[in-house]
């Protein structure tokens, strides 16, 4: 999950990779319609897997706030409305979430996303965040033969 979906820069919401072209990546954004559309290098595309929140220590993978955030609300959507909430109310919020943050770096802009891409991805049924090992080649072994 972590490498399969998407932000895209300058574009709103989640995109799910569905494939990939010579040139380009098939995706299809997160939302009611489920529409399909080419996304090219230039749109600089990031994984959820590679983003960090600040930290007052380390960094913190984005999958494990989202996980924080899902044992908040129990595996339901958010219960503060990003876009009617006050900054002090989203970060208050966002504290619960991850109490160490970096109060100087991360911007409420950056907690409204991340409560957005929250809400998203629960909605569509995707709430499983941690990504499970892989197995190592001797674990996989193949029994029928």
């Amino acid at each position: 999950m972590q490498q399969t979906i998407l932000a895209i820069a300058g574009k709103p919401g989640l995109y799910k990779l569905v494939s990939r072209g010579k040139n380009n990546l098939i995706v299809e954004i997160l939302d009611s319609t489920h529409r399909r559309m080419p996304a090219f290098a230039n749109d600089r595309i990031t994984s959820l897997g590679d983003i960090a929140m600040f930290t007052e220590t380390d960094d913190v993978p984005l999958m494990d706030v989202l996980e924080n955030l899902k044992k908040l609300e129990e595996g339901k959507k958010a219960s503060v409305n990003e876009k009617k909430a006050s900054g002090d109310e989203l970060r208050e919020y966002f504290t619960k979430a991850l109490p160490e943050w970096d109060r100087e770096r991360v911007h409420t802009s950056d907690i409204k996303k991340l409560i957005s891409w929250y809400n998203i991805l629960v909605e569509n049924g995707i709430t499983d965040f941690k990504e499970d090992v892989a197995p190592t080649d001797g674990d996989n072994i193949d029994d029928r033969k």
